[in-house]
């Protein structure tokens, strides 16, 4: 297991746009599909990583009580499925209904959707304001497995809140941090340094 950073993406980025199957619904999900609210949070997130799973009952809660509140949430899996099964849409639809994920969780089969968030990491957070610009992109909290830090979102929450309430979100943000993607062979970005 190789731990990695966020990349940071500057803040004020446009949302990349994209286009990809929900492996819960089946139906094909886009950007204009989701970013409708007064924000977005994209999570690049999978199955097998043990630092999402660590988080995994805290997402859920959060996507829920903040879905609720008017955000719009997707997860996206980019992982190499051949290397990593448990990362297979198949499982993706399984473990989205085992989590009681409420938000759409789609399959990046390319990895180009990574590539246009220059994710690195799951988990990678990337929350976009009612314009779609990028305001955040840090950890969900300081949790991680085995520092007794319990899962609160506390930094996500507060984010989440600040975008909800039209407010500035402070540029000081501690990247998220986890295993690194999965690349399918050849197909690592240049920015990425796992």
């Amino acid at each position: 297991m190789v731990l990695t950073p966020s990349t940071m993406l500057e803040l004020g980025t446009s949302a990349p746009d994209f286009s990809l199957t929900d492996t819960v619904s089946g139906k094909t999900v886009s950007l204009a599909d989701v970013a409708t609210g007064k924000g977005l949070l994209v999570m690049f997130i999978c199955n097998h990583c043990p630092y999402v799973k660590h988080l995994r009952d805290g997402l859920a809660a959060f996507a829920k009580e903040y879905g609720e509140k008017g955000l719009a949430i997707v997860g996206i899996s980019s992982n190499d499925v051949e290397g990593y099964p448990d990362d297979s849409p198949e499982k993706m639809k399984e473990e989205a209904a085992s989590a009681g994920y409420t938000f759409p969780y789609l399959y990046d089969e390319t990895q180009s959707v990574a590539h246009a968030y220059r994710a690195a990491c799951t988990p990678d957070f990337f929350l976009f304001d009612k314009d779609r610009k990028l305001v955040y992109r840090g950890q969900f909290d300081a949790s991680r497995p085995g520092n007794d830090i319990p899962v609160t979102g506390k930094d996500m929450r507060a984010a989440a809140d600040l975008v909800l309430a039209g407010e500035p979100i402070p540029a000081e943000q501690t990247p998220s941090i986890g295993c690194n993607i999965k690349w399918k062979s050849g197909n690592a970005p240049d920015y990425f340094n796992g």
